[in-house]
């Protein structure tokens, strides 16, 4: 399997990138979290090259903030944008203090479809997703978020020429929604760039008029969330859940280690989609960002993300590091353990969150069967229980800098690695590169 970015840039694409990179960066104090009300600093742009290990060529990935996607998306799109204020969201939802929308149509996608050059993405149009969707029928509806709906469609060569017969999930951007252009463009960039058996793949875009959507393989078993928390939980054996938790931290490992790293900023259970044989890839990348640079310490931002899950010095500060996402996978994997939300307000006011109720039985062996699931009725390895505990241990450590990198969690060859646990028969791959 080979894990990429994808190269080349062209001369129109070089162009666009030259024409959004020469704003001014990021400066002025980190507004408060939760602060809907807060004016943003002064626009800033990151454009850093996202490098893979396998030595292919690596490409230019712009993240931007609230002026400067406007700037895109009016040179890429010719659309008029307007900002919008963002609601603090409490349980599985997310902070968004601002997102973009399109207001006004006349959109063409010619400049963002030479960007994405050479990244092997489908520039869709409405009509080929219609006769994907079956016109977007109830019936191949799966769902919706944030972003807004999904639907359950197949493309072949029927669709359009080339493409070889698969499922697929077309995703719709609702223009009125808690998401925006901006998340919009950060997905398509990103996985336009990226090859990773633990990150969800994206097929294709529409960008047509007002109609912004983005066309994934299909994963079949859905989210975690829909496993752990809505239903499905008796079919998430033990090894199952190892399996799930080794795919997310090898997907972020292999975020963290690129050679300008990436930031994946929401990982949660909803965020982690579930192939046929339970393999785990991340999915939505709308608030991903570029870590720190050079002799940078943190990237300062705006807090964005879930209410449980986000790591307590980025809520607090707005300082966001890798070891923000390890935080948020220590999360996770308690989820795994205990088959609980991280937060849950049904719960007596002591166990209302997950990670303080359970951290102080996590490296209490005579304890921990308190936190484990009881729906897996005992079947389960107790020593691998208690090493995954505490894996799930030192990635909640409230000092980011005792926190292990993601490739520790993954790969190290002490007793504290998650490949240990899962062992052999459940591998899906041993290089998370």
């Amino acid at each position: 399997m080979s894990y990429r970015c994808a190269g080349g840039l062209g001369r129109r694409r070089r162009r666009l990138f030259q024409q959004v990179a020469a704003g001014p960066e990021q400066e002025g104090p980190v507004p408060k979290p939760g602060g809907g009300g807060e004016t943003p600093t002064s626009s800033f742009l990151l454009a850093a090259t996202l490098g893979c290990r396998s030595g292919e060529r690596s490409v230019p990935i712009i993240i931007m903030s609230d002026d400067w996607w406007k700037s895109l998306l009016t040179s890429c799109c010719g659309g008029a944008t307007s900002a919008r204020p963002g609601k603090l969201r409490s349980g599985t939802d997310s902070w968004d203090e601002s997102s973009i929308s399109t207001t006004s149509g006349g959109f063409s996608a010619e400049d963002l479809s030479l960007t994405l050059a050479g990244s092997n993405l489908h520039a869709f149009s409405i009509e080929e997703l219609r006769a994907a969707t079956r016109s977007f029928s109830a019936s191949n509806f799966l769902g919706s978020g944030g972003f807004g709906p999904v639907y359950r469609g197949f493309v072949d060569g029927n669709i359009r020429r080339g493409l070889r017969p698969q499922e697929v999930a077309v995703k719709s951007l609702d223009l009125h929604g808690l998401q925006g252009h901006r998340e919009w463009l950060a997905e398509v960039m990103i996985l336009g760039q990226f090859r990773h058996p633990h990150l969800v793949k994206l097929i294709g875009y529409c960008c047509e008029d007002d109609h912004r959507m983005l066309v994934y393989e299909y994963m079949p078993r859905g989210s975690l969330e829909n496993h752990l928390f809505k239903g499905l939980l008796a079919s998430l054996t033990w090894e199952r859940r190892l399996k799930i938790a080794v795919g997310a931290a090898k997907g972020l490992a292999f975020l963290h280690d690129a050679e300008k790293p990436v930031i994946y900023r929401d990982i949660k259970a909803s965020n982690i989609l579930i192939d046929s044989d339970y393999t785990a890839k991340l999915s939505d990348f709308g608030l991903a960002k570029d870590g720190p640079q050079g002799d940078e310490s943190h990237v300062s931002t705006r807090v964005m993300g879930t209410h449980g899950y986000a790591a307590p010095e980025y809520v607090l500060t707005g300082h966001l590091t890798a070891k923000s996402d390890v935080y948020s996978f220590g999360v996770v994997l308690l989820e795994l353990l205990a088959g609980r939300r991280c937060v849950d307000q049904n719960r007596p006011n002591r166990q209302v969150s997950l990670v303080d109720w359970a951290k102080p039985y996590l490296t209490r062996p005579d304890k921990l069967g308190r936190v484990m699931d009881p729906s897996l009725d005992g079947d389960y390895s107790t020593k691998g229980a208690q090493k995954a505990a505490a894996i799930a241990y030192q990635c909640l450590d409230n000092k980011p800098k005792f926190r292990p990198d993601m490739r520790v969690v993954v790969e190290n060859p002490g007793t504290r690695s998650l490949i240990w646990l899962i062992g052999r028969p459940f591998q899906i791959c041993t290089d998370y590169r």
